[in-house]
């Protein structure tokens, strides 16, 4: 059997430092499926089966907490020909794109870990929304991943040109490629960023094209995929999160659609630069840009040089986020309670507030 190179996986000096620290007599280990209780792991000697151990499961409060596709791990054993192989270790993450649950829980689901680029994909016919790429876009640079956004179907599209000058108003300091699968191009843009030892995750809606693309990077049909519906729109073909290795090249995530992207945190700050920027002019530095004198985002929008719907997506984003900090704050003070009392609970609380206030 072959053996793997795991630094061809991303591998690095810092996951064998902590391993290290960790426990030297277990085993580096990259998830490269999930199937809820289930993993698979690439080690060295090929994929193998895994579990979480009982110790991990135990202390495990929340989802974010148990491996992910993507994930470095620390295993027992190198083959699960007698047994799945226990997980005992989650190597540090160095980016985590992660979705809320949807619903009124604060709980979360990871995406991918360990992800240098996100190919946000998005087709050029009925798939097409701009307010949804601001979202993905801002959760993106949250990841500590470099966002691209494709475009794919171009065939279907008439007004490409427009296409990219809308996505040119969202997008500032974005790469934006453009593929059709039908006319074969715009691949050979796409393999330039999966590079040896760097991982890149596709994301997007069902049906947008994810498959295709994947199939033909790898150059063989490693995913089903679908034809396109009466409406002009895909058909959902991915089922769950995956990791494929790239023959000479790096690593590629496949991710099921998502109908939504619920906010967890978002790097507002950054995908949302130009407001950002307009509003260091505004008279009063808490400006809300509703009704006050000498707001200057009011004035960008009265010259046509703001889009007042992508200040209403950025209000929007806020509020969410607002509103998922309060929702956690309770749901510790919740915990808090519980655990310590009533006379506890108020400094415990405080504690947390301020302790992840500081890791901001």
């Amino acid at each position: 059997m072959k053996k793997v190179n795991l630094y061809d996986l991303g591998l690095s000096e810092k996951h064998i430092q902590e391993s290290k620290i960790l426990d030297e007599n277990l085993m580096i280990a990259r998830v490269s499926v999930q199937y809820r209780d289930l993993y698979k792991v690439i080690m060295e000697n090929g994929e193998i089966f895994a579990q979480v151990s009982g110790k991990m499961s135990y202390f495990s409060k929340d989802s974010i907490q148990y491996p992910a596709v993507g994930d470095w791990v620390l295993v027992d054993r190198d083959t699960d020909i007698n047994g799945h192989a226990i997980i005992h270790h989650i190597l540090t993450r160095k980016s985590c794109f992660e979705r809320k649950i949807a619903g009124l829980k604060s709980d979360s689901q990871i995406i991918a870990t360990n992800v240098d680029t996100v190919f946000i994909c998005m087709s050029l016919n009925n798939d097409f929304n701009i307010r949804r790429l601001e979202r993905y876009i801002a959760v993106a640079w949250e990841s500590m991943a470099t966002p691209v956004v494709v475009l794919t179907k171009s065939d279907l599209c008439e007004d490409i040109q427009q296409k990219l000058l809308e996505i040119g108003t969202v997008a500032m300091g974005v790469d934006v490629l453009v593929t059709s699968s039908i006319l074969e191009e715009g691949y050979s843009s796409i393999q330039k960023y999966i590079e040896n030892g760097r991982t890149v995750a596709f994301i997007g809606s069902s049906g947008v094209g994810k498959s295709t693309l994947i199939n033909k990077l790898i150059g063989e049909e490693v995913l089903k995929t679908n034809g396109i519906r009466d409406d002009h729109k895909g058909k959902h073909t991915t089922t769950h999160r995956q990791l494929f290795v790239v023959p000479n090249l790096g690593v590629i995530i496949d991710t099921p659609g998502m109908r939504e992207l619920g906010i967890v945190s978002a790097d507002l700050e950054r995908s949302f630069d130009d407001i950002e920027k307009i509003a260091k002019d505004c008279k009063f530095t808490d400006c809300k840009h509703e009704g006050e004198p000498h707001c200057a985002v009011r004035e960008a929008i009265e010259k046509g040089d703001l889009d007042i719907e992508r200040l209403k997506s950025y209000k929007k984003l806020q509020r969410e986020l607002k509103y998922n900090e309060l929702r956690a704050n309770q749901l510790e003070r919740e915990k808090i309670k519980e655990m310590f009392g009533s006379k506890g609970a108020m400094k415990q609380t405080r504690d947390f507030i301020k302790n992840k206030n500081s890791r901001r």
